[in-house]
Parts: C-alpha cells; sequence; structure tokens
C-alpha cells in the first residue's frame, strides 16, 4: 500500500500559497484493508476513508467513465491494480494532478509543475470536458489565483467553449452552481470568475440574471472591494446584484428569478434585496430627519434583525467607496459615518422603554402607534444631541 498528498495541498504547498486542504490517494488497497486499519467509509460512490485520528480523506486510487449527462453521470472503479497516474490523469488541471510521497518527492506526470511555473490553467486531457462543474471549477480557480499572474490557457479555454456549444452547461444542478458562485465571491479576485464565464459564452447560461452587470466591461461591480473589506459571501452576493437591473423593480425581479433558481439560502435574497431597495436612503442618512431615519429601520426590520442591519450598512458602505474617485479606503464600518449613525439610530429607538407606555393603558394599535412615535422623538433628541 503507497499513499499520496494529492491535489490542493500540493498544489499551494508549491505555490506557497495557504491551503487548508489535505487529501491522500492510497494505491494497492482495498476497503476491506482500510477498514481493517481503523480508516472509516464515507464515499458511497466511490471509497473514500477517514482516517482515525486526523480525519483526513483518503481516496483509494480509481479511474472513472461516463455514463450518463452531468458531473453526477460517472461510474467509478477502484482496484489495488490501478496506478497513481491512472488516477491523477481523471483530475481536472494539470496543476491539481501533482502529487507527493512520504519523503516530499514530486509526482509530476502531467506538467503541473511547470504550468504552475508559467502560472497556467490547463485541462490534463480531454476527459476535462466530460464534467460541466469543471466549467466553475476553473473560472473558481481564476479568480483565486488571478492576483498571482494565472490565466486560463488558450486550449482549455476553447475545450471551455466547446463543452458550452454542446449543451453542457444546462445539466449543472443548482445546489452546486450555488456551492460554486458563494465560494468565488470570497475569492481574491472574484469578478475574474464571472469574466471566464463570459468569455467561454457560460454566464448568460448559468446566470442569465447577472448578465446586465457585466454588459459594459469598464463598469464591474465592486466585488474585489468588498472581498476586501468583509469576507462576507452573502455581503458580496448583494453588492453583486444591487443594481442588476435598469429599474430597482426589474433589479428586485432579478434577484428573486436567481435566488430561487439556485435555491439560495433566505439570508441571501433578504440582504441582497434590502441594498437593493434602500441603499441609497441608508447612504443619505446624514441629511435625513428623525422620521425617515426610523422608517429605514422600519422597513429593514432592524429591531428584529440587528445583525443583518448591519450587513446592510457594510453593503452601503461597499457602494459607497466603489463611488468614489479612488476606489479604495481604510475605514471600517463603525467609522462609516451613516452607518454610525445608524446603528446609533437603531440603539435609541431599542432602547424606549415599551412598559412606561403599557402603564399608560395603551394597547393594541394605540400601543403600536404610540411606540413609534416616542422612538421617532428619541431618534430626533440624538439628532439633535449629535449634530
Amino acid at each position: 500500500m503507497e499513499i499520496y498528498r494529492v491535489g490542493g495541498a500540493v498544489r499551494d504547498k508549491l505555490l506557497n500559497y495557504p491551503s487548508h486542504e489535505n487529501d491522500w490517494v492510497v494505491i494497492g488497497s482495498t476497503p476491506e484493508e482500510m477498514i481493517k486499519l481503523g480508516y472509516r467509509q464515507v464515499g458511497k460512490d466511490f471509497p473514500v476513508f477517514l482516517h482515525p485520528k486526523t480525519h483526513d480523506e483518503y481516496a483509494l486510487a480509481r479511474t472513472e467513465r461516463k455514463t450518463g449527462q452531468g458531473y453526477t453521470g460517472f461510474t467509478c472503479h477502484s482496484s489495488p491494480d490501478i496506478t497513481l497516474e491512472e488516477d491523477l490523469l481523471r483530475r481536472d488541471l494539470t496543476i491539481n494532478a501533482i502529487a507527493e510521497d512520504a519523503q516530499g518527492k514530486i509526482i509530476d506526470p502531467f506538467g503541473g509543475c511547470q504550468d504552475l511555473d508559467n502560472r497556467i490553467l490547463r485541462h490534463v486531457s480531454a476527459a476535462f470536458s466530460e464534467d460541466p462543474l469543471r466549467i466553475l471549477r476553473i473560472a473558481r480557480f481564476a479568480a483565486r489565483y488571478h492576483h498571482l499572474g494565472f490565466k486560463v490557457a488558450d486550449q482549455t479555454l476553447e475545450l471551455l467553449k466547446e463543452m458550452v456549444r454542446a449543451g453542457q452547461a444546462k445539466h449543472l444542478i443548482a445546489e452546486r452552481v450555488w456551492q460554486e458562485l458563494t465560494s468565488s465571491l470570497t475569492e481574491r479576485s472574484p469578478e475574474i470568475f464571472f469574466q471566464v464565464l463570459k468569455d467561454c459564452g457560460a454566464l448568460a447560461i448559468i446566470f442569465p440574471e447577472l448578465e446586465p452587470v457585466f454588459r459594459e466591461p469598464a463598469n464591474p461591480p465592486p466585488l474585489a472591494l468588498s472581498v476586501g473589506l468583509y469576507q462576507d459571501a452573502a455581503i458580496c452576493f448583494a453588492v453583486l446584484t444591487y443594481n442588476i437591473d435598469s429599474s430597482q423593480t426589474e433589479t428586485l425581479d432579478r434577484i428573486n428569478a436567481l435566488t430561487a433558481r439556485l435555491r439560495a439560502p433566505n439570508l441571501f435574497t433578504e440582504l441582497a434585496r434590502l441594498t437593493a431597495l434602500h441603499h441609497q436612503q441608508c447612504r443619505r442618512a446624514l441629511s435625513l430627519n428623525a422620521q425617515s431615519l426610523y422608517e429605514i429601520i422600519e422597513a429593514s426590520d432592524a429591531l428584529r434583525k440587528p445583525d443583518r442591519f448591519k450587513q446592510l450598512l457594510q453593503c452601503c458602505h461597499v457602494i459607497e467607496l466603489s463611488q468614489l474617485e479612488t476606489g479604495t479606503s481604510d475605514i471600517n464600518n463603525e467609522e462609516y459615518p451613516p452607518a454610525k449613525l445608524l446603528l446609533s439610530v437603531l440603539r435609541a429607538a431599542k432602547g424606549y422603554d415599551v412598559n412606561s407606555l403599557v402603564k399608560a393603558g395603551f394597547k393594541g394599535k394605540a400601543l403600536g402607534d404610540q411606540l413609534r412615535e416616542k422612538r421617532i422623538e428619541v431618534i430626533g433628541q440624538l439628532i439633535r444631541t449629535t449634530t
């Protein structure tokens, strides 16, 4: 039995790039032997095992045969006779088809090290085109390593175009598309993810709702700025979609269609909608009166969901900075003046003691109306003392 470190851990070690992956391939073993050694099997479609102490994933060497549509349409074959090179051949990119043995020796049968040196993302073999998920994966790798100078190889880009023309992109499952999208939104250069998809013709098929955002290459969304400030996929998604179309109504329709089709978590849908609806008012907070400020609190449901409200203000911060000439800032969200004011307004509104109104005999709608009026009064006092 031989064990090799493979994939991302080897790639990133050679790049001197931070990595949290640690995957292993086992040559010359069987499921029975792995279980006997204390490994726990977790793979259903092919034999993957968790190490009894480290819980790293150890996969038996395998080959794959295309049997159906989509990224699940494969039959995997595992056998002690399968070689390391045969296992590496089924991987997507040459830079992911590098292995390292127990002594630290690098095994690189497909030129991955040279492609690392040349900053090239190149497919290992023609079998790359059998899995449509690789369209998204290569775009994500391009987003991750763009700042290091990586480009998609010309022949790989042509293969991506062929896959799109053959209808491969239509077989992607919503959950995996969403997973790749949200992962890409927090990569170092997230806009490159969409640029690669646009270059190969996949953007209009996989993300038709986002196509208007990338119609003008001179005005990309401020995704990199969002990542640099907050590293939050929900914030990045809201910044991506806040002005997705020419009108607010059309923007909301596109957000609804995209998140429903990809089965996005409610947090993403709600934050994106709130940003599209309220970013202009929030950014103008310093010029608003007490009633208008409280209307923002009401409309965004900030009293019940203060953490989401803070995310909304962070989205507004990114949008504000993206429209400045420099496009960059070291200011954090607490020092962003509209956010500082609106968070103070929220604290003032939450701090009003409703019990005093209950004791005064207010109840039902009258209690709600009176509470709203008192909160606006408190906010008015706050504005007068802070200006």
